[in-house]
């Protein structure tokens, strides 16, 4: 993906080293190309990275904009298709060991119900270890999609240790209620801001696990998403029913 911003602010060869710089380092971008004369840079990113992200990133006495005329900003190819699903290989391997695991602890005695509480356990503990390899770098990838995240950011910072914690109160069965009611609401949050980005088509990193992987955000994170709360919501259920 690449897209054209006005610089405003440079004058001289230095600050445009200045800003190739500064926007070089931003994760997710693969090339930058600075035209002091234009005034833009052209940017080739690996995923949709919001404007906000670049202004912080550029030293106080520069300012960027995005410039409108894109005809096919968002068109993706078929070779762009075959990177996206070899990026999201780590995330499909997870669940494959995280289904193979679950089925062989409770192999000899099966019970379903068990076996789902196991499910979103692993799953916590493993996509917490993700973001807690990056605690700094996990938040502001994570706000670009959490509506929660975004209007409180200090929500990002503490996530990674939620969900290490309803990981062992799942795989601990220690209030196992309180765990489904909280994995609802936090999971319900996340989803929304994760459909809000898939129907407004915009590209950016998903930070299901943390930065340490660059995965798209793609329908599978909608379906990973859901998959934990149509567990939560069914156990739910039961237990209230029981």
């Amino acid at each position: 993906m690449k897209r054209t911003y006005t610089i405003a602010g440079m004058t001289c060869n230095n600050c445009l080293i200045a800003v190739n710089e500064a926007l070089s380092k931003i994760d997710g971008v693969r090339k930058v190309a600075v035209d002091l004369d234009k005034a833009e840079a052209e940017i080739a990113m690996a995923f949709y990275i919001p404007l906000p992200i670049f202004e912080a990133a550029l030293p106080k006495k520069y300012s960027i904009s995005e410039k409108v005329n894109h005809q096919s900003e968002m068109v993706i190819s078929s070779s762009d298709e075959a990177s996206k699903l070899q990026q999201l290989k780590p995330l499909l391997l997870i669940f494959l060991y995280l289904f193979g695991a679950v089925i062989l602890i409770n192999h000899n005695d099966w019970n379903t119900g068990a076996a789902m509480l196991d499910f979103m356990g692993l799953f916590y503990i493993v996509f917490s270890f993700f973001k807690l390899l990056d605690l700094k770098g996990f938040p502001d990838t994570f706000r670009m999609y959490d509506p929660l995240a975004n209007l409180i950011p200090a929500y990002g910072w503490v996530y990674p240790f939620i969900e290490l914690s309803l990981g062992l109160m799942f795989l601990m069965r220690f209030q196992v209620t309180i765990a489904l009611f909280t994995t609802i609401i936090v999971l319900g949050v996340t989803t929304i801001g994760v459909s809000k980005t898939l129907l407004n088509k915009k590209r950016i990193r998903c930070a299901c696990l943390g930065t340490a992987l660059k995965l798209p955000m793609t329908e599978a994170t909608f379906i990973e998403n859901a998959i934990m709360l149509v567990m939560a919501l069914v156990m739910l259920l039961s237990s209230l029913s029981a």
